[in-house]
């Protein structure tokens, strides 16, 4: 009994000493608030703000430690995938763009995270709020988006790639030197044969969106062998500036950029199995500064990793 007891004060001794190993939630001054409306910034503070801004408030049961070391770690990770203290200073466009990838997570159910909401069930974003924020991001007003021209041809059709894309010296195999991707994933220079799988719209940030598969991915589509994507198969996305014409329908204008991932579990594993790639344009100037931009990606994408980390299902599969 007597040596139960002195483990027991031990115990509670070293629980009390852990209190004060405390990483310290810095609250600096926010600098640039996103520019939105009050009523969206009121549910971006009510729902986001705890995890991604400078005004963290923590509550009571977030405290003690080891909950506060979660939390300290997930809100240090959070503000660098997304501050709103800091986001202001950021063009609107860009702005529109990152809360619309936010919005999407949280249409998902992705965002606030599934184990925060339980802990912090007033942190929820309702229907009637989503709804707040997609009227706000909806960039047409109260009147219907114009349709694309983007063609949405199955994979397996001829392919076709709408709108100017940057012109490679021979063909589609280029000499002139395109720079790899900080995480080394090398330029896809024949991308423009692949066959088209589905085309996107970005209204928030007026782009338009083809995506493009090679041939293992067409053939896994064909044999409906997706789940997971087999090694080899690559995407291509690529966007376009959204021009409105007299019609009223969005023809393809300037070309803004191309993203790829390609497949290799074992190769990638590290992110999620996938290679990651973004060329801006038509210099095609890769996107990262270092190969932890692969992290935007995979943070991204993790809201489908069921789908093995993929967005944009086939338009054979009647998704888009």
């Amino acid at each position: 009994m007597r040596l139960r007891g002195k483990l027991l004060v031990a115990a509670v001794v070293a629980g009390v000493a852990l209190q004060f190993v405390r990483p310290r939630i810095e609250r600096p001054p926010g600098t640039a608030q996103i520019a939105a409306p009050p009523e969206v910034q009121a549910i971006l503070r009510n729902s986001c703000y705890n995890c991604h801004s400078n005004e963290t408030q923590l509550s009571w049961f977030d405290q003690p430690v080891p909950a506060y070391w979660l939390v300290a770690h997930d809100v240090k990770e959070a503000r660098k995938r997304l501050n709103f203290s800091e986001i202001g200073k950021l063009p609107p466009a860009a702005q529109r763009g990152i809360l619309f990838e936010a919005v999407n997570q949280i249409r998902l159910g992705a965002m606030p995270l599934p184990s925060y909401r339980q802990a912090h069930p007033e942190s929820a974003v309702t229907p009637e709020q989503l709804a707040v924020l997609e009227k706000y991001l909806a960039p047409f007003g109260d009147t219907p988006a114009p349709m694309a021209a983007a063609p949405r041809q199955a994979a397996g059709q001829a392919g076709h790639v709408p709108g100017e894309i940057p012109k490679l010296e021979h063909g589609y195999v280029t000499s002139r030197v395109i720079g790899a991707e900080p995480n080394g994933l090398a330029f896809l220079a024949g991308y423009q044969t692949w066959k088209p799988i589905s085309s996107t719209d970005r209204g928030d940030n007026h782009t338009l969106r083809e995506i493009l598969g090679n041939d293992i991915a067409v053939k896994a589509i064909a044999e409906k062998k997706i789940m997971p994507w087999p090694d080899g198969a690559a995407f291509a996305k690529v966007a376009w500036e959204a021009v409105p014409d007299s019609n009223g329908s969005l023809q393809t204008g300037k070309f803004i950029q191309v993203e790829f991932m390609i497949k290799d579990a074992k190769k990638y594993a590290s992110t999620a199995g996938w290679g990651w790639g973004r060329w801006r344009g038509m210099d095609l100037k890769p996107y990262g500064k270092d190969a932890h931009f692969t992290g935007e990606c995979v943070g991204c994408h993790t809201p489908v990793r069921r789908n093995d980390y993929v967005y944009t299902q086939p338009v054979e599969r009647g998704g888009l």
